[in-house]
Order: structure tokens, then sequence, then C-alpha cells
């Protein structure tokens, strides 16, 4: 349990140093969940959240910050984006 705090503490700063980009944008990123299979579940809101660059905001942005923080996570995913 305390390694998935570790890790989520790691996500949350990573997600903090997104966060003045996308609000420049009019939009914002929350951390809602990091799985014991470090899964990372982030909900995207404002015009993140229907934004048509969002596949490369997510790819090239937001998923290599996590992963730069925390290495061992497996996969990072929206759950309000359909990534398909």
């Amino acid at each position: 349990m305390a390694e998935l705090v570790d890790i989520s503490e790691r996500v949350e700063r990573a997600l903090e140093s997104l966060r003045p980009y996308l609000e420049a944008d009019g939009g914002n990123i929350s951390l809602v969940e990091v799985t014991k299979e470090h899964h990372v579940k982030v909900k995207l809101h404002g015009a993140c959240a229907d934004c048509e660059m969002i596949h490369m905001t997510m790819k090239g942005g937001v998923e290599q910050a996590i992963r730069q923080a925390a290495p061992e996570v497996v996969k990072v995913e929206a759950i309000n984006w359909n990534s398909a």
C-alpha cells in the first residue's frame, strides 16, 4: 500500500507540472486512481475532455510525464475519454 501512495504522489507531481499548460487551454486533469497493477487512471476536465488533440496530449505529454516520474507505471488511461 505504501508503494501505491509513493507512486500516487509522484504521479500527482507530474500532473501538477502539466496543469499550467492544460489550464491555458481551458482544461485540467486529475488523478483518479493508481491500481495495484500500476495502472494510472486520470480524469480530463474542461476543454481537455473533448479536445481534438487530446490523443497527442495524452501520449506525448501526460503519459510521458507520468512514466518519467514513475517508471513502474504500466498503463495510463483517461476514464472519460475513449482512445479508440
